[in-house]
């Protein structure tokens, strides 16, 4: 037997019915029951409609479509560390190279105070070294999704972007960081 339970306006006819059950309105008898025991037969339903899925796809699908953008700017921006990093690495050890030897002629070699650095975004190369100036530069590579990035340093710690690909501002006088050209 199942009793359904309706709570509602007052109602005083029905109050010598199920006073049990009344207690469970809150206000102490108005309420309305029904006895399913003389055929009227409850089914419980399991599941989700074909709607409730319909909504939840769609809620996904936005999410996804607002969050995969921001989190493939996060990941571009947490690789373009790796260049940012040594580079500044890479002055401090051509500083140090220039005090030693009084010249950056022969720096950037394998077994001297200032090895090229390895990346796995980045690879660098010292395209100038003279006697009082160097130029070290980190280019993004292709293959880890970021070809078309370009950053250097030289001996008066003027830090450049030298390339950006396409859909960045690049900046004119620092680490360009952000695609709006930020540092």
């Amino acid at each position: 037997m199942y009793y359904f339970l309706l709570c509602g306006a007052p109602a005083p006819f029905m109050a010598d019915i199920r006073p049990s059950v009344a207690a469970n309105c809150g206000d102490g008898g108005h309420y309305l029951a029904f006895n399913t025991s003389k055929g009227l037969q409850m089914t419980k339903q399991s599941g989700f409609t074909l709607l409730e899925l319909m909504i939840v796809v769609a809620i996904i699908g936005i999410i996804a479509g607002i969050g995969y953008p921001a989190y493939s700017d996060y990941i571009t921006r947490s690789k373009l560390s790796e260049a940012i990093s040594n580079l500044s690495d890479m002055r401090v050890k051509m500083e140090q190279y220039f005090l030693d030897n009084r010249t950056y002629v022969g720096a950037c070699a394998t077994g001297t105070v200032a090895p090229l650095p390895t990346g796995k975004y980045f690879t660098f190369t010292c395209p100038t070294l003279t006697a009082t100036a160097y130029t070290v530069l980190a280019t993004g590579v292709s293959t880890q999704g970021m070809g078309g990035f370009g950053y250097s340093i030289d001996q008066n710690n003027t830090k450049l972007t030298t390339a950006v690909p396409t859909g960045w501002t690049q900046a004119t006088n620092c680490w360009t960081l952000k695609k709006d050209g930020s540092c």
